[in-house]
């Protein structure tokens, strides 16, 4: 789209934001069915969204505010009903947390002598969410990867103490576990509730090569600066935050020897031990003193909310969701001179491919029996924040929402002959995909990288927590014609992923992203149908851990 069209839109989006929140929606658009249609229509959505006038979409900002506004618009020309809070939109209360440079600190006190680390070349401190300023210093104790799981028959815990001290831990789960459980026990929020509740008051996370590998501590450290972000309660405090735990830091593998080679132990051996999966708590010498500063202050941020009412008498009190992040990471430190990091594919792509959704929807010639909620959320990106208000304080009565359908980045670079739905094993959605991808003709791929743990981080965890069955469906990897898709696809997360390269100059696959669209609009539209509302399987971990009971 030229920049003075982008403007225009801009211009015109701004002068319908005047209109009250109950003003009536027009007839939906006739729907185009020539060929292509729906894949212009996904270009010219996610040619918007990524532009550079919405500088990255960061939650909290005025260029997320704009493209709230365009979701809205667009959910109201497409026929959606507004299902917000008097309008389309959900307020999200949030707090943004800085970390801040001055007095932070990791001193490693042993021997009669203090080794000062370096802020941002060697470690991190996390933002507190909790007081402006901490500082701790405390013996330590190596506690493994910090899991405790006594049901597989592991505790890292087991022989040490961790109460009053600095507990030091590597990231992810042992390799024994099965995908699920390795899952859910490698994420951030389960170690630190772990700490916290063993009477930790610090933690040090140490990247391994392994980690280096994957995720370069270079990379991650570039935008040290960008803000932090929480749910925020009604008396302005934050939400699922660990007070007890007065500083959390992360150091990186390189000066993981000034931490850990002392007593008979050494980095390198711990490293080899976490890859093995027989790592044992230990204490280790010494002290540390660990110090951050924050600033914190109280933002909000917008879910935006469209509704197709159901047909059905009783079963249109019942909705399923579609949802899909609006948010990507805003302004950062220039790569190549280009500071804005547009988010095409993650996930204006995903949004895009929401809209679609709910325009063949709304065309139908068949009305779903429950209705469809349409949720382009906020705060994804800092901590599936935006779906988990909503998860908390849907718009629609408490324990309606049935069945979660995620779309976030789709990797579509490459023409392909498959969809990747990742969780439909876990309930009783799966032969509704398959169906609907036999009425596509479309092929449903395994995740082909399960130990990234894709299904707890997205916003369909959020749901899921909630005891609501998801599905996640992201692009695939079987190439057509020959073309390797999964090493382009590699390709871009390596080079692009969370990057001013993720812009709409990237070779999207706009036809997939339609066929795409369809897909879930033939998903929604079976569970909306189906007789009964979808169910956890018998014995599942995530059903177990979050799911309501059985009648």
């Amino acid at each position: 789209m030229p920049r003075s069209s982008v403007l225009s839109l801009a211009f015109c989006l701004v002068a319908l934001s005047s209109c009250t929140p109950d003003a009536p929606r027009p007839a939906p658009e006739p729907y185009d069915a020539t060929a292509g249609a729906d894949a212009r229509r996904i270009e010219a959505d996610v040619r918007f969204l990524a532009d550079d006038l919405l500088e990255g979409r960061e939650a909290g900002t005025r260029g997320f505010d704009l493209a709230a506004l365009y979701v809205a618009q667009r959910m109201r020309a497409t026929g959606l009903a507004p299902a917000g809070e008097g309008g389309y939109y959900q307020t999200v209360p949030l707090l943004k947390g800085e970390r801040r440079e001055e007095d932070a600190a990791f001193v490693i006190h042993r021997d009669g002598t203090d080794t000062a680390l370096r802020f941002g070349d060697d470690f991190l401190p996390d933002v507190d969410f909790n007081r402006g300023t901490a500082s701790v210093t405390a013996p330590l104790v190596f506690v493994g990867q910090g899991v405790h799981a006594p049901a597989l028959g592991h505790d890292d815990f087991s022989g040490v103490d961790v109460t009053g001290r600095i507990a030091v831990l590597f990231g992810g789960a042992p390799r024994t576990f099965d995908t699920d459980r390795r899952a859910f026990h490698a994420s951030n929020r389960e170690k630190l509730r772990t700490l916290a509740d063993r009477g930790a008051i610090g933690a040090i996370f140490v990247a391994t090569d392994a980690d280096e590998a994957r995720s370069p501590w270079a990379h991650g450290t570039l935008n040290w600066r960008r803000p932090s972000m929480r749910l925020r309660s009604e008396d302005g405090t934050a939400l699922d935050t660990f007070p007890g735990l007065q500083v959390v830091a992360r150091v990186r593998a390189g000066v993981a020897a000034q931490l850990l080679d002392t007593g008979g132990h050494s980095a390198r051996q711990l490293f080899a031990h976490a890859e093995a999966g027989t790592l044992r708590a230990f204490e280790l010498p010494g002290r540390v003193t660990l110090a951050s500063r924050t600033r914190v202050t109280p933002v909000a941020s917008r879910n935006v909310v469209g509704l197709l009412p159901g047909s059905d008498p009783t079963l249109a009190a019942e909705h399923v969701v579609f949802s899909a992040h609006l948010d990507h990471v805003g302004i950062g430190e220039p790569v190549d001179g280009d500071a804005i990091y547009n988010g095409a594919l993650d996930n204006a792509l995903g949004v895009a491919i929401l809209l679609e959704a709910a325009k063949r929807l709304v065309q139908s010639d068949t009305a779903p029996r429950r209705s469809l909620l349409f949720v382009a959320v906020t705060a994804e990106e800092k901590g599936l924040l935006g779906a988990e208000w909503f998860a908390r304080h849907p718009t629609v009565a408490p324990g309606t929402l049935v069945a979660n359908v995620n779309m976030d980045m789709p990797v579509l670079l490459a023409p392909t002959t498959d969809v990747v739905p990742v969780g439909i094993e876990h309930s009783t959605l799966a032969p509704l995909v398959e169906a609907a991808a036999r009425e596509v003709g479309v092929g449903l791929s395994p995740d082909p990288v399960p130990e990234a743990s894709i299904f707890v981080r997205s916003d369909q965890y959020a749901f899921i927590r909630a005891g609501i069955p998801a599905v996640y469906l992201v692009g695939g990897h079987q190439g057509r014609d020959g073309v390797d898709a999964k090493a382009i696809n590699g390709a871009f997360m390596r080079e692009h992923y969370h990057r001013p390269g993720d812009d709409a100059s990237q070779p999207i696959r706009y036809d997939d992203a339609a066929r795409l669209a369809r897909l879930n609009a033939v998903i929604g539209q079976r569970i909306a149908d189906a007789p009964d509302r979808p169910r956890w399987n018998e014995g599942d971990f995530f059903g177990e851990a979050f799911g309501t009971p059985r009648e």
